[in-house]
This record gives C-alpha cells, sequence and structure tokens, in this order.
C-alpha cells in the first residue's frame, strides 16, 4: 500500500509536469487534502486549467500516455461535469489519483474544497446537493423496486433495491442534519441511535422473509425522514407503509 511519502512524491512529479507543459495554464488541489485535510489514506486529487487552442481529450490523452509510462498508471473510469472530465487512475500501490480538465476560461472551484496551486480562476456556482425532495423520491423508487423483486423472486436486485432504499433515508439524515450527504460521507458522523436504526435495514440473507424484514426497516427508516419533505413525505407515506403490509399488493 502506498505511504503519505509516496503520494507526495506523485503529487509534486505531476505538478512539475503541469509547470512544463504548455497546456495546462493553472491548477489546484481539490478533494480531501485541499487545504490540508485529507488522511493517511486519502486519494490524491489535482485540477487543470487548459490552456485557448487546445482541447481537455488531447490534453487527456497525453498525459494519460505520460502517467503510464512514468507510474504505470491504470485508467479506471472517466466523468464529465459541466465542461471539465474527471479521469480516476489507479496506481501500482493502490493510491488512487483523480485528475480532472477544465477548459482555462471557465476553470474555477465547483466546491468549497478548492486550493488554487498557480494560474488564474474564474468564478463558478458550486454544483448544488440533490435537495431532499429528489432524494426521497429516489428512496421511494428504490422500496417500491424491491418489493416488486421480491414478488418476482428475484432476490438478489431486490436486496440491490433495498440497500439503495436504505442509503437515501442516511442522506436525508445526512442533509436534515447539515451534513455532507454525496457518496456516505457523512454517515458516519450521523448519531449512533439513526446509525443502529439504519443497521436492521441490512440484508442478512437472500431469504424472503428476509429480505421483507430489511425492506420493512428501510421503509421504517424513510418514514422517520419523510416529516423533512412536507411537499412529499405526506403523499407518498401510505404507499410506503402499505408497501410491507401483510395485505399488500391489495388495498387494506
Amino acid at each position: 500500500m502506498f505511504t503519505v511519502a509516496e503520494r507526495d512524491r506523485v503529487r509534486d512529479a505531476l505538478l512539475e509536469m503541469a509547470r512544463a507543459d504548455p497546456r495546462i495554464v493553472a491548477a489546484a488541489a481539490v478533494g480531501s487534502l485541499a487545504g490540508g485535510g485529507g488522511d493517511r489514506w486519502s486519494d490524491l486529487d489535482l485540477t487543470f486549467g487548459v490552456a485557448e487552442g487546445t482541447t481537455v481529450a488531447e490534453v487527456l490523452a497525453g498525459w494519460t500516455a505520460e502517467l503510464d509510462r512514468r507510474l504505470g498508471a491504470t485508467v479506471l473510469f472517466d466523468l464529465s461535469v459541466l465542461s471539465t472530465v474527471y479521469r480516476v487512475f489507479l496506481l501500482p500501490g493502490g493510491l488512487q489519483v483523480d485528475l480532472s480538465f477544465t477548459p482555462g476560461p471557465e476553470f474555477g472551484a465547483l466546491g468549497p474544497r478548492f486550493s488554487l496551486l498557480f494560474g488564474e480562476t474564474v468564478e463558478r456556482e458550486f454544483l448544488p446537493q440533490p435537495p431532499p425532495r429528489h432524494r426521497l423520491g429516489l428512496a421511494v423508487h428504490h422500496a417500491l423496486r424491491a418489493r416488486l423483486c421480491v414478488e418476482r423472486d428475484r432476490p438478489w436486485q431486490a436486496e440491490h433495491w433495498i440497500s439503495a432504499a436504505r442509503d437515501e433515508a442516511l442522506s436525508l439524515a445526512c442533509l436534515r442534519l447539515g451534513l455532507p450527504a454525496a457518496y456516505g460521507r457523512g454517515v458516519d458522523d450521523l448519531p449512533a441511535a439513526l446509525t443502529a436504526q439504519a443497521e436492521a435495514a441490512l440484508v442478512r440473507s437472500p431469504r424472503r422473509q428476509e429480505l421483507l424484514r430489511a425492506l420493512g426497516a428501510a421503509v421504517d427508516a424513510l418514514l422517520r425522514e419523510a416529516d423533512a419533505v412536507p411537499d412529499l413525505g405526506p403523499r407518498v407515506a401510505p404507499l410506503l407503509r402499505h408497501l410491507v403490509s401483510p395485505t399488500w399488493p391489495d388495498r387494506d
């Protein structure tokens, strides 16, 4: 496994590459390490502004080949957000390196974790988190799909949807308490009572009765958060309760 010293050496090498590349006009640290945060296990996240007259795709292709040659880096996946392209690399020691590239005239922070290293930035609106209504709507969808999969004798697909519904309930709790909701970042900082309740929604086996038990616990967790979404919670609460009632799919 990589060490902090190795991660620092990779960071320095990448910044040296960026400063020597005339196609790169700005650089910043982002993610957990920006501003001195992070820990021994943190990934390396850097973002770059690309000079006018050069495309992001062109720079990505050149950097990918160079990282493979110098560091043995393997590309895991790409993600596009607005004009920014993120490419996630994995190094042989297990270090994940997330590099993103944005056209220079649009280079700027999309979130609070952004520390400029060189060059200039422009003001950009931060990417908003999905609102509670959106998350509750997703959760209701997931819970319904879970019950339908149970009835179709699709236990592993049912487990997928139960876990997804539980995760949305935890995200709703994070939003309500002012914690980060994306990628489970705030879940471990929730009150122990909330995570203990969510623990009941963990699926322990693909048996029908176990799936229904876990789904019931996930629905309970959603109902506890639904009051915080007054324009949707009261409308979907009866459906959620009925999903796990003994009379489903008939009406009570």
